[in-house]
């Protein structure tokens, strides 16, 4: 049986308290992330202050906060990574660091005083839609309160998954996930097993391999490998830029315009898929000596399938000696050891899952209660669904932003994310100016917005790729990804469609809302 990663962390002594105080607020956003940044900014923009920030851990940045491995970095490029709202001249390499990502995003949340509304240290463990007073009742850590709609920015990369391995529990070395490092534990001069080739493998090998005695690394499936032409940003450069914002703008329009057109083509045509995977031959001979080792590494399915992986140190760190890629699967572990298949045994002092993430089984979809009391994961069933990418369903007032239907491979994720928030105040505008308190969107119009993205993936290489990725749902479809371009899903998410949403009028409402919260909720 599988060990979770929350009694990885119980072992840490990380369990929460609990206790209640009850509060209400128009708008709750959960999550400190990019998604809670741009949230916050909108709203605030909008002249609103009645919200409040849900956050788990003990300060913001999501993401680029809980993962924290050796030789963490973005794939994407820095200037095309960055709010819209807030740019940043001081990048340092063209692909930044996750750490100067977290710096990014805390100076954000300075900026925007965002400590004021944030409720720091508290999970939200309960959600669910009370239909007389037409708002939401949440549970949080340690503490209760109300909000007329919710926000949900967890996002896809939220709750680690690790391997379902029989004995993994037993193991007694160390045992950790990626996205749940521990800095404790020194890896110099042990044996280290890495189970995972996906993009955090790929940063986290190189990272350790000069300071581990023997690193195995435990490949179920090898993935397409691109360069990165990473540089560091010059002096000069980042004067001009700070002297010049319009070449910020410039240089991020170039991106978009540059990632997402690459992107529609692979995504849709074959020929393309072909000239990408001869780069990432020419590239894989070029650095990898070992014919055999060639072999284990190169892909039996179409490039884009899985997400790229782009790194210039992957294939350099698997060319070193004390490096050995297993590809027969794993049988077990047992307790200073894995076991693979062929009953050979791998002795090893510590184990790094580099497994990826809950994507479409998200902790949300057992948090969220809607109108008639089931949960979201009920609701979905093997295929989760989100109408904009945003609204489901049974869930009225609830946006859910940069999760289900969003994806875009190596596209910028916070244009998705803007995309959405745009949509989201829209509904907000549109709930104020007709006086509604609720909107939900209808079964049909979610059905219709399904099909038609059914038929828009269905041909591209996310469907028809030949490979088993964290794109796909547990009925075989794609629905973690947005099949058109990051320009069309900003056309989709413009405006608020009320006609495709049931709306109840505050009139009809049994009962008013609590007052709402004033003050500093530090």
């Amino acid at each position: 049986m599988a060990t979770s990663v929350a009694e990885i962390e119980s072992r840490n002594g990380l369990e929460a308290a609990a206790g209640g105080e009850d509060v209400h607020v128009r708008v709750a956003i959960v999550g400190s992330g990019f998604t809670g940044l741009a949230m916050v900014h909108a709203l605030r923009k909008a002249g609103t202050e009645d919200f409040l920030v849900l956050e788990r851990s003990a300060g913001v940045g999501g993401v680029w906060r809980s993962n924290t491995y050796p030789g963490i970095a973005c794939d994407v490029p820095s200037h095309l990574y960055s709010l819209s709202f807030a740019p940043n001249p001081d990048w340092e390499r063209t692909f930044s660091s996750g750490g100067q990502i977290w710096d990014y995003e805390e100076q954000v949340a300075r900026d925007l005083r965002m400590a004021e509304r944030t409720w720091f240290g508290e999970a939200l463990v309960d959600a669910r839609w009370d239909a007389a007073r037409a708002h939401w009742r949440l549970r949080t850590t340690t503490r209760q309160l109300t909000a007329q709609f919710v926000v949900d920015g967890s996002g896809v990369l939220a709750e680690p998954k690790l391997p379902a391995i029989e004995g993994i529990e037993r193991f007694k070395g160390a045992l950790f996930h990626s996205a749940r490092w521990n800095h404790d534990e020194d890896l110099a001069g042990k044996r280290v097993a890495v189970i995972g080739t996906g993009a955090s493998a790929i940063q986290i090998v190189p990272a350790i391999q000069p300071q581990v005695a023997h690193m195995t690394v435990f490949q179920r499936t090898p993935g397409w490998v691109i360069p990165r032409n990473d540089r560091d940003i010059t002096d000069a450069e980042r004067r001009a830029l700070r002297r010049f914002p319009v070449l910020q703008k410039l240089i991020r329009g170039w991106q978009w315009a540059y990632r997402d057109a690459v992107l529609l083509q692979v995504m849709h045509r074959p020929a393309w898929r072909r000239f990408f995977e001869a780069v990432s031959k020419a590239y894989m001979r070029a650095t990898i000596d070992d014919p055999a080792l060639r072999a284990k590494l190169t892909p039996d399915f179409e490039i884009g399938c899985k997400r790229i992986l782009i790194t210039s140190a992957w294939y350099p760190a698997l060319n070193q000696p004390n490096v050995d890629v297993e590809t027969t699967p794993i049988a077990e572990v047992r307790e200073h050891a894995v076991v693979t298949a062929d009953g050979v045994e791998h002795p090893v002092d510590a184990i790094v899952c580099a497994t990826g993430f809950h994507v479409t089984d998200p902790p949300a979809g057992e948090i969220f209660h809607g109108r008639d009391g089931r949960s979201l994961a009920e609701t979905w069933g093997a295929s989760p669904r989100a109408y904009r990418g945003v609204t489901t369903a049974n869930f009225p007032n609830l946006f859910r932003i940069g999760s289900i239907g969003t994806g875009t491979g190596h596209f910028s994720h916070i244009a998705q994310i803007e995309s959405a928030i745009t949509y989201v105040m829209d509904a907000l505008r549109v709930a104020d100016a007709r006086g509604l308190a609720a909107v939900e969107v209808s079964e049909d119009a979610q059905e219709q917005y399904a099909r038609r993205l059914h038929a828009m993936v269905k041909d591209t290489v996310w469907a028809i790729g030949g490979c088993s990725s964290w794109y796909l749902d547990a009925s075989g479809e794609p629905s973690a990804v947005w099949p058109g371009s990051g320009w069309m899903y900003r056309r989709w998410t413009r405006s608020f469609d009320v006609e495709a949403y049931a709306v109840t009028p505050r009139a009809l409402v049994a009962a008013p809302a609590p007052a709402p919260m004033a003050g500093s909720v530090r």
